[in-house]
């Protein structure tokens, strides 16, 4: 695991156990499986597209990609949300977009994402296709068709507007308060937890 251990310093030591209380609650072997991070969150039966993002926010979190979110990965993850610095949620969002991990999000990746948060939470106000390209319109810098990370932080922290969308379609704030108060789906009818970040 050993990357995200620097990630939970930032949280002090009676929080962690707060939050160790928790997770060892909700996943008494320490280590969260795929389907287990489905359950806790309610996000089982998904269309294809929602699906597939679930699995790619699960994978980042996955920070060592044994398969499994251990303790450690989990606190690294709770702490970008809550004290994140900008450019590390950036980051965060780049790997989340950059569903084949070859370094770079082109069109396809994008869309892809984004009509899976639309199948989620279903409230966008644009299209993926229109999100797509307005993004790469604004911060393609070099016209290829792809987005590195540094035209990725760059683009995106000089431009609010596209900040402030990108920051509202992945707020993760829900994943928490489900974790923090220990509600699981099947104890109530209400709708699955939408995956965004903030």
């Amino acid at each position: 695991m050993g990357a995200g251990a620097s990630a939970a310093d930032d949280i002090n030591g009676p929080e962690i156990h707060q939050w160790y209380t928790k997770f060892m609650k909700e996943c008494p072997s320490g280590q969260l499986s795929l389907y287990e991070f489905k359950t806790l969150l309610g996000l089982h039966g998904l269309n294809p597209e929602a699906n597939t993002y679930v699995d790619q926010v699960f994978n980042t979190f996955d920070l060592n990609k044994d398969g499994f979110i251990d303790f450690l990965e989990f606190i690294a993850a709770i702490n970008l949300v809550i004290r994140g610095k900008i450019d590390q949620k950036l980051k965060w969002y780049f790997k989340l977009y950059d569903a084949d991990g070859n370094g770079s999000i082109d069109k396809k990746e994008l869309l892809s994402i984004f009509a899976a948060i639309q199948a989620i939470n279903g409230n966008q106000s644009m299209t993926p296709e229109e999100f797509t390209n307005m993004v790469f319109q604004k911060i393609d810098v070099n016209n290829d068709g792809e987005l590195t990370l540094e035209e990725f932080i760059n683009g995106v922290e000089s431009d609010a507007s596209l900040l402030e969308l990108i920051s509202k379609s992945f707020d993760l704030s829900n994943v928490l308060k489900v974790i923090q108060n220990g509600r699981r789906p099947e104890d109530s009818l209400k709708k699955p937890t939408i995956l965004i970040y903030k």
